[in-house]
């Protein structure tokens, strides 16, 4: 059996798209999902299902194998009880509401869990962490960097001996940089895997290593990337 693993994703107004759409659609709303999230599952074994928040999220989750955090909007301040920064960008309450939700539904079935960049902030603060809410690009490795392809690799990652990540990846890799916000303090019961050369988090895990979260997009690096097959590999053999 392949595991179902699912995907969350963007709710945005029709009005976003513009032009693309007449006047008739312009109060409806799109649910976005980044093919590459999918693409990346189905190439490690999975069979990717792409979520709408407007399901129950525990009727949901009982039926998935895996699940992945998406990528996105900044996580609301609020979360860990900071004042919005002058760069904050853009943030979606009811997608960290309902991420949320669909994490703990995910740790309460006991079914492995990916989070990549926005999915590794939300669940660090899930865990009552905090986050730096704005990085320049000239700092330290460099991040972010917006206008390099997000398929190139920008800066290297150092993998800790023993950590979940260093036994999915090895010890060090290239990753791409596409966050503007950082891990400020750690999360409690997760632990560091890996860290940029100054000294920013890149990965971390669960004490139990049922999830593993990354701060880089590893759907957008040569496929099958290790961090889905992973996941996948996880989700199977819970499942078998």
């Amino acid at each position: 059996m392949r595991p179902l693993i699912g995907l969350s994703g963007r709710r945005w107004p029709a009005t976003r798209l513009g032009a693309f759409l007449p006047p008739a659609m312009a109060n409806l709303s799109l649910d976005l999902h980044f093919a590459d999230y999918g693409r990346s599952v189905a190439l490690a074994g999975g069979v990717p299902v792409e979520l709408t928040r407007d399901a129950d999220v525990e009727g949901v989750v009982a039926h998935l194998d895996g699940l992945v955090l998406s990528g996105g909007a900044d996580v609301a301040p609020s979360r860990y009880d900071a004042s919005p920064h002058e760069q904050l960008g853009e943030i979606e309450p009811d997608r960290d509401e309902w991420e949320l939700a669909l994490y703990e539904a995910a740790r309460a079935k006991g079914i492995p869990v990916l989070a990549i960049c926005r999915g590794f902030q939300l669940i660090n603060v899930a865990h009552g962490g905090t986050l730096h809410q704005h990085v320049e690009v000239d700092e330290g490795a460099g991040h972010p960097q917006w206008e390099i392809d997000g398929r190139t690799a920008t800066h290297g990652v150092r993998c800790r001996p023993r950590s979940l990540i260093e036994r999915v990846v090895g010890d060090a890799l290239e990753v791409n940089s596409l966050h503007h916000q950082t891990l400020a303090t750690l999360g409690e019961g997760l632990v560091v895997g890996a860290t940029a050369s100054d000294g920013v988090v890149e990965s971390f895990s669960t004490a139990d290593e049922s999830v593993l979260a990354v701060q880089w997009h590893p759907e957008l690096l040569p496929a099958p990337d290790p961090t889905f097959v992973w996941l996948v590999t996880s989700a199977r053999e819970l499942a078998d």
